[in-house]
């Protein structure tokens, strides 16, 4: 998965995470208070998993080359 994919993914989890905060406490807890707090806690897990997701392959993305493979590189000079 390319970075922009991933930070699409990752802002869409975290605004995910505000909206749920925001309903639960704003306007869900009027009607019904565990329900509020089954929102808060599904809320509190997303932004790990959107840290997660958000950095999946990225080390492999930014790899040094390996002594093998310089010389297939194209040369930025040409």
């Amino acid at each position: 998965m390319g970075r922009a994919p991933r930070r699409r993914l990752y802002f869409w989890l975290m605004g995910s995470c505000i909206a749920l905060i925001l309903l639960a406490w704003n306007v869900v807890r009027f009607w019904s208070i565990p329900a509020a707090v089954i929102m808060s806690i599904v809320a509190a897990v997303i932004p790990p998993v959107a840290a997660i997701a958000g950095n999946w392959g990225a080390m492999r993305d930014s790899e040094p080359p390996t002594v093998h493979d310089w010389h297939e590189r194209p040369d930025p000079d040409r």
